[in-house]
């Protein structure tokens, strides 16, 4: 079964633009560039940005969820809804903190691994049967992190998933783009 709908996770506001917990957003508009659809529309009733593009086995929509982060199942679900696909033909694109920076990974009908987004999208759709592209974040500050209390290392993962990507790590981010986009025409 084909994916009739990629929704990118990410925070719509300027001050988030290329922070790490956006990586969804950038890989949308890395796709969008690779299909020359670069017209995104925001449309008020999906509360998302959209723009349809082809890929190699037909076409597909892209959105950007502006319900923020924790919310994104609230436009998930609108998404779904409009387009009439079913689960498995979605795809949620999201920054994962457990996969090593430089590291991509498909999964499908797999637990949030605590990600707060893709657990409001799990609410929303009522199943957990949708394929996930986890781009990797992964440091090893944020493993020393973790042996802290728990107010730390929150604070600390906070201040670390809404960080921008150093210039040399948006250099690694092109070859990261790639891969996962391969991965992607894979499932498609």
């Amino acid at each position: 079964m084909a994916i009739k709908l990629i929704i990118g996770i990410g925070n719509p506001d300027e001050q988030y633009r290329d922070t790490r917990h956006n990586v969804g957003f950038m890989m949308l508009d890395y796709i969008a560039k690779k299909s020359d659809s670069s017209n995104w529309e925001f449309n008020k009733k999906l509360n998302a940005e959209v723009v349809k593009c082809k890929l190699e086995k037909g076409s597909v929509v892209l959105a950007k969820a502006h319900t923020y982060v924790n919310k994104t199942g609230e436009a998930a679900v609108k998404l779904k809804n409009f387009y009439k696909v079913k689960s498995e033909q979605i795809l949620v694109i999201q920054d994962d903190l457990d996969i090593p920076f430089e590291n991509t990974k498909v999964s499908f009908d797999k637990n949030s691994g605590g990600h707060k987004g893709i657990e409001s999208i799990m609410k929303a759709l009522k199943t957990k049967k949708f394929y996930r592209l986890r781009i990797g974040l992964a440091k090893p500050a944020l493993q020393k992190a973790r042996q802290q209390t728990d107010k730390r290392r929150d604070e600390f993962v906070m201040k670390f998933v809404l960080s921008k990507f150093s210039p040399s790590e948006q250099d690694e981010l092109k070859k990261i783009f790639k891969e996962g986009y391969e991965k992607l025409l894979q499932i498609n």
